[in-house]
């Protein structure tokens, strides 16, 4: 967001500011801002808001940015289009006039910039030749596609931008015409014809959108007498302005919108726009060559002048009157319509074509060349025409005289003919066509057989070619029998008696009917006579007839007029039934309707949402592929400029239109070129060779013939030399003789003359001489006066430049002064922060470099305590192991009966507690087994012992996880205690110590193991002390337990009372030490007495 978005005057001062440096795409941008900020715009006013606006669009037409002053003018017209619409208007209309004007400027520019580039002694340069060669353009086209061009199409833009902007405000309705008005006037001044079409195709499409409007206040409604009008004069102007430019077919579209306009009012248009519309259309009817409604249009235009203008002058009915009446006379005679040509299908036949013409004139039905005179003849528009006129109508209409037709209209047509600025000239070669056809018709009656040059005698208008073509037309189009012999140069007329394809008589002077005419009525007239003849022969027939029908008739209503009673009655009955019905179906139909209609009013809601949604997308996608055909336009505009530099290029380009250009890529193109240059040389080269071989032959040919030749003529003209050089040589002699003596007589007759000749010449040097001193003199007093004038002027001059160097180098020398100043502050600057920066990094690297240290010695002291841990850890492996042989040789000597050795020589460990000599051990051991032995009756374990351990790894992993949580209190532990000072029984009863590497060892499935700390267990297994986890310890003493102690009472009984109770213990510290936090549930406590494990293995 811009910094100055909170105050509007303050962006306005911004963007002055930008344009005061140069930069007026950042002004732009600033005052883009003040619109873009929609939380405020809405809160100022119009006073604050409209210079801004004029500034913004200011800046847009100077950087022709035409889709920037778009979103600027949609932003201020959401403000103020019903709040102010004056304001909105003078932002509109000032956009526009610095559009027209700045291309006002480019226009003039571009034509002085080939006044001032065009040379006068050298006005066909040769880059303008070549230019001209390529392009076919001169130095003003190629002015104006540089210069004026962007401009032309920046108003363009401009233009249809406003139309989109004003289109469906109805407060604006009237600049919406004036703009529309001056688009018009563009496209004339400009010639520009493509852009007139796209911009009667826009006005044509946003009618149609007004239509569909809904009916809104603020919107444009055409059922506003006032809309109407001026829609309708807007068509007016559209359609004078494609007449201007000679765009028939938009002309007459353009004529289609009007009477479109026309029926839309409830009420007639004023008699002047009438006027005007039908002068218009008759226009365009003219340029068409459909001169029949040509003819139309204008009667209908007299109509209304003799309707609405009750004082017409006399001079203007007959004006007005002629140019109808001749206009009707050269309708061409209507075709026969030959049989094949209702075969022919069209999109739409000629009569629908005709009733839509008529349509636009107001006509129920379309005119007819006979209807129109007989309308001229009835509105007495022939008396009203001038008297020349009025014979012409009676000589082609009314009277016979085919050897004086031509003759007569002949005279007619000199007399318009003279009057040059007549409007009636045009008529001239149409009513000439007419009267030829008409000559033709009437000789066609006379003779049977005519010459064509006494043919050509009575045409005095026309040509042999031109005769014979409508001959042929005669044939074609009239229905006339005609036939051309060449061989003996005459016509042949109506000879063939076979049926006139023409229904309707002909119209005009007919003197008999032609033969095929007889033919087709020949039936007719032969049933006519026949029913003549009946009526005489037997005149009571039918009156016999009708009282025989008559008769039969009355008997017939006798035998069915009760019946008919009832079927009467019975049909009023099922009426009214009928009636009922209907008002159902009526009453259902209204309901259905009122409905439908609801229905239709929702859908048509959500379609006019979807609309608008569709159109604001339409006009992002026309956005987004105008940007992207702009860019397309101008890179196959660079292609072809670059092509077109060469023939080459040149040539490619003149077989390709622009479309296939566009679907080609420059190495396509490249290639078409190579190939186009080498089918060139190729052409080249075989054209070379055979002109090559003709022009050899030939001058081989031609110097072995004339070498005979020329030897002769040089022969004569060596003859021929020598005697002219003798002739001149002659002459010459006697010229000398001849001039030698006129120079003597000369000399001669001036001698005398000498003496007077010196004595004037010598009077008119002295007068010269002193008017020469004298000048002379003023010279030199001039010249000393503007030596001494230069002289002070030079010195004072390098004066002036000595004391301006002077001041320029004080200036420079105190700048170098300032600037080396502040160079050594920079560099002072610089200095200081690079020492900083210096020693902050010297203290980042020190502190560094502690930390490391500190960390490198708490790493070390780690590692040293893990290297005492893992020897300790070691010792008490080993250890351990040892025990474990050892309470395997002792239990290996038990199960072999060395019972009274064993309590002979008890095992003792020095590591371990003494052993208590108490005997209720086993006592207690037992019954305490007795109850866990009932609890687990069941054989749950042994179950459980035939089944997967699933969750094994799972413990295993954990157990590992919680290891180094374990290490690290045992050593905080061992640094709290001083493991050097503990006894190996202390380290063994240690749970902390022992925990993880109890957790850290696999267990042997087939030992047992995981007894007391003697490492029990019938297998012998490594288990012992240092085993498997706590949870796969307790797993395996649950299974020697279930497995074992099922006759515990015998084994107690048959149980040494003198085992060592040193092993008891240290089975008792094993099984103490094995209840980890994993196992919820508690082993009993055990007393002193033989250790439960040893008991439990065999």
């Amino acid at each position: 967001m811009a910094r100055y978005g909170q105050r509007p005057e303050n962006a306005l001062k911004r963007a002055n500011e930008f344009i005061e440096v140069g930069k007026p795409a950042r002004a732009l941008d600033t005052l883009q801002e003040v619109f873009r900020n929609k939380k405020w715009t809405y809160n100022w006013s119009e006073s604050v808001l409209e210079p801004i606006m004029f500034k913004y669009l200011d800046l847009c037409v100077e950087l022709k940015k035409s889709h920037i002053a778009k979103e600027g003018l949609f932003q201020y017209r959401n403000m103020f289009q019903s709040v102010n619409v004056g304001s909105l208007e003078n932002v509109i209309r000032g956009y526009l006039r610095m559009a027209e004007e700045k291309t006002n400027q480019a226009r003039k520019q571009s034509q002085q910039a080939v006044i001032d580039i065009d040379d006068l002694d050298n006005l066909a340069t040769p880059e303008s030749i070549l230019l001209s060669a390529v392009s076919g353009e001169d130095a003003q086209d190629r002015s104006d596609r540089t210069i004026l061009t962007p401009w032309v199409k920046f108003l363009w833009e401009s233009y249809c931008q406003c139309l989109e902007l004003l289109r469906t405000n109805a407060h604006v309705e009237t600049l919406y015409h004036d703009i529309a008005r001056m688009a018009f006037q563009f496209c004339l001044e400009y010639n520009r014809k493509t852009e007139f079409r796209k911009l009667c195709e826009k006005l044509r499409k946003h009618l149609e959108e007004i239509c569909k409007l809904p009916a809104l206040v603020s919107n444009v409604s055409m059922n506003r007498a006032e809309t109407q009008q001026l829609n309708l004069e807007t068509r007016l102007n559209q359609l004078d302005s494609a007449i201007q430019m000679e765009l028939w077919q938009e002309a007459f579209k353009s004529s289609e919108d009007v009477h479109g306009m026309m029926n839309l009012s409830k009420k007639l248009p004023v008699p002047k726009t009438m006027a005007n519309y039908y002068q218009k259309l008759a226009m365009v009817f003219w340029k068409a060559g459909n001169y029949l409604f040509h003819a139309a249009a204008l009667f209908k235009l007299l109509q209304l002048s003799r309707e609405m203008k009750k004082n017409m002058s006399l001079e203007e009915q007959q004006r007005m009157a002629n140019r109808v009446l001749l206009a009707t006379l050269s309708i061409p005679l209507p075709s026969a319509h030959p049989e094949f040509d209702r075969f022919i299908e069209t999109d739409k036949s000629p009569l629908e074509k005709a009733q839509k013409l008529a349509t636009l004139l107001g006509l129920t039905q379309p005119p007819t060349r006979v209807s129109l005179l007989k309308d001229i003849v009835r509105l007495n528009i022939v008396n009203l025409a001038s008297p020349q006129l009025q014979e012409l109508y009676s000589w082609l209409e009314v009277e016979f005289h085919p050897l004086e037709l031509c003759s007569r209209v002949d005279s007619v047509i000199q007399t318009l003919q003279a009057d040059e600025s007549s409007p009636l000239i045009q008529y001239i070669p149409a009513l000439q066509d007419v009267t030829l056809v008409r000559l033709v018709h009437q000789i066609s009656q006379v003779y049977q057989t005519i010459k064509f040059a006494r043919l050509l005698e009575l045409a005095k208008f026309t040509t042999d070619f031109h005769l014979e073509r409508l001959l042929v037309d005669c044939v074609r189009y009239n229905d006339m029998q005609i036939r051309i012999s060449h061989g003996k140069k005459c016509v042949h007329f109506g000879v063939d008696l076979s049926e006139a394809q023409r229904e309707d008589h002909p119209d005009g002077p007919v003197l008999q009917a032609m033969p095929s005419e007889q033919i087709r009525c020949q039936l007719v007239n032969m049933a006519t006579v026949l029913h003549r003849a009946i009526n005489i022969i037997n005149p009571n027939k039918k009156k016999m007839e009708r009282e025989k029908l008559r008769a039969a008739m009355v008997s017939h209503y006798h035998e069915t007029k009760m019946k008919e009673h009832q079927r009467i009655l019975g049909r009023h009955k099922i009426i009214e039934e009928r009636k009922e019905y209907i008002e159902h179906i009526n009453t259902v139909r209204e309901e259905e309707e009122m409905r439908r209609q609801e229905e239709l009013q929702r859908q048509q809601m959500l379609a006019e949402q979807k609309r608008l949604e569709q159109e604001r997308e339409e006009r992002e996608r026309k956005r987004q592929q105008s940007e992207i055909q702009q860019i397309k336009d101008r890179h196959l505009k660079e292609k072809m400029q670059q092509i077109s530099q060469t023939s080459h290029g040149q040539k490619v380009l003149k077989k390709l239109d622009e479309d296939e250009i566009k679907k080609l890529d420059a190495e396509q193109i490249a290639a078409r070129e190579a190939e186009e240059l080498q089918k060139e040389r190729r052409e080249m080269q075989q054209k070379l060779k055979s002109q090559e071989k003709k022009i050899d032959y030939l001058e081989r040919a031609k110097r072995l013939e004339e070498i005979p030749l020329l030897e002769k003529a040089v022969e004569e003209k060596m003859e021929l030399a020598k005697q002219r050089w003798e002739q001149q040589e002659a002459e010459r002699i006697a010229a000398a003789i001849e001039e030698r003596q006129q120079a003597v007589a000369t000399r001669e007759r001036m001698a005398r003359m000498k003496e007077d000749h010196d004595i004037f010449l010598a009077k008119i040097l002295a007068e010269r001489k002193s008017i020469y001193l004298e000048k002379l003199k003023e010279f030199e007093k001039v010249l000393n006066e503007e030596r001494v004038s230069r002289l002070l002027k030079r010195k004072m001059e390098r004066k002036a430049e000595r004391k301006a160097k002077w001041e320029k180098e004080r200036a420079e020398a105190i700048e170098r002064r300032r600037l080396e100043e502040l160079r050594i502050k920079q560099e002072e600057e610089k200095r200081r922060l690079e020492e900083e920066r210096a020693k902050r990094e010297e203290e980042e690297r020190l502190r560094r470099a502690e930390e490391e240290a500190r960390e490198a010695e708490r790493l070390a002291k780690i590692e040293k305590q893990a290297e005492i841990t893992r020897a300790r850890e070691a010792e008490i492996e080993r250890k351990l192991e040892e025990e474990r042989q050892r309470d395997k040789e002792i239990s290996d000597r038990w199960r072999r009966g060395d019972r009274h050795r064993m309590q002979e020589k008890p095992v003792e460990m020095s590591w371990r507690r003494p052993v208590d000599a108490k005997d209720d051990g086993i006592k207690e051991e037992s019954t305490r087994w007795k109850r866990r032995d009932a609890r687990d009756m069941d054989n749950k374990w042994r179950k459980d012992d035939d089944k997967p351990k699933k969750d094994t790894n799972e413990r295993w992993r954990k157990d590992d996880y919680d290891k180094d949580d374990t290490r690290d209190n045992r050593d905080r532990i061992d640094k709290d205690r001083g493991m050097d000072g503990r006894s190996m029984r202390d380290i063994s009863r240690d749970p902390i110590s022992d925990g993880p590497r109890n957790r850290g060892r696999m267990p042997d499935r087939r030992g047992g193991g995981g007894g007391g700390g003697s490492g029990g267990g019938s297998g012998g297994g490594s288990g012992g002390g240092s085993g498997g986890g706590s949870h796969r310890r307790e797993e395996t003493m649950r299974n020697i337990s279930s497995q074992n102690w099922r006759d515990k009472s015998d084994a107690i009984q048959n149980s040494p009372r003198d085992l060592p109770r040193r092993d008891e213990k240290r089975d008792d510290s094993k099984d103490d030490r094995l209840s980890s936090k994993h196992d919820e549930r508690k082993r009993p406590p055990e007393d002193d007495g033989p250790g439960w494990s040893q008991v439990s293995r065999r």
